[in-house]
């Protein structure tokens, strides 16, 4: 089976190819250089020459509270034009089997933990993150309405919770809050800083799967794509408070200060549960544990430090 994989440079795309089951497949895996999601030409152009019996759509503008409350525009219209294109031009194409991966900003705000698949549009989502939210909503029904209306066509969504792990982002301005805790805490640690700050009182609860996990379940999806509802979601099924994640981020990195609450700073929904059901009739089971992700992410992280002190030597010399 030959599958393009979109956002094969991100976080979820190079789990997918670290995932040990991948070589079964032929990949296409463009950067954003050699196809750009945003022109609708080179989207045509490229599936018409390479012609990929699936796609998994992985590529999107993604960021924390901060990056969506900043850019709003760009969240929406980046992620709603990419997904468009694709998933419109696959159809034309004749392109049978779409994976498309959606997003628990989808729920509504006030909608009831654990989140069930049919509350989708049911309520207001979530201000912090809007925009992209709208997007993710809109193209995830473009599937749905495909699979729908023409005979053969299986375009699906897997709903991932919050995500971390190997290839994350650790750069605040950009990060998600897994990754910048664990930053925050190794430089706390590091520079000897009795207090690390926590935004808002850290009772929101929040499910944060570790994003080998969720290769896991898109591999198994691929293998047995016929069987995968039309949209599900991918997480635990149980989640944590914000102080617990920094307590055993705190743990696995070794520091020993403590915590202040910034009342003042936005945390966004009180509680964020996917509910897993679904994807666990189908056979699917998330099985890394907390303490065991935060680890392989850490030391995901301090490789890229290490990586960069060396990078900085061998440029002054």
């Amino acid at each position: 089976m030959k599958i393009l994989i979109t956002g094969s440079s991100g976080m979820v795309g190079k789990n997918i190819l670290e995932h040990m089951d991948i070589n079964c497949f032929t990949l296409l895996t463009p950067t954003s250089q050699e196809l750009n999601l945003l022109d609708i030409n080179q989207v045509k152009n490229y599936l018409s020459a390479y012609k990929p019996d699936m796609i998994i759509h992985c590529a999107g503008k993604v960021g924390g509270i901060q990056a969506n409350m900043k850019d709003m525009t760009g969240f929406l219209s980046v992620n709603l034009v990419m997904g468009v294109n694709l998933v419109n031009t696959a159809k034309k194409l004749g392109i049978k089997n779409f994976l498309n991966l959606g997003s628990s900003c989808m729920y509504p705000k006030n909608a009831q933990n654990p989140l069930k698949e049919e509350r989708i549009l049911k309520g207001e989502l979530e201000p912090t993150n809007e925009g992209y939210a709208i997007a993710k909503v809109t193209v995830a029904k473009l599937c749905e309405y495909i699979t729908k209306e023409y005979n053969g066509y299986s375009y699906k969504t897997i709903i991932p919770c919050n995500l971390y792990g190997r290839w994350d982002k650790f750069n605040p301005k950009h990060s998600h809050m897994i990754p910048a805790v664990i930053r925050k805490i190794y430089e706390a640690k590091k520079n000897n800083y009795n207090i690390v700050e926590i935004w808002g009182d850290g009772t929101a609860r929040r499910e944060f799967m570790y994003s080998g996990d969720l290769a896991d379940c898109i591999i198994q999806a691929v293998n047995d794509f016929e069987t995968l509802p039309t949209i599900a979601n991918a997480g635990l099924g149980y989640d944590y408070t914000i102080n617990e994640y920094y307590e055993t981020i705190s743990d696995v990195v070794g520091y020993q200060g403590g915590f202040q609450h910034d009342l003042t700073k936005p945390v966004g929904m009180k509680q964020k549960l996917v509910d897993t059901t679904l994807i666990n009739q189908w056979g699917w089971k998330a099985k890394t544990s907390l303490k065991e992700g935060i680890s392989n992410t850490l030391n995901f992280y301090l490789k890229l430090e290490k990586e960069s002190v060396e990078n900085k030597i061998s440029t002054c010399k």
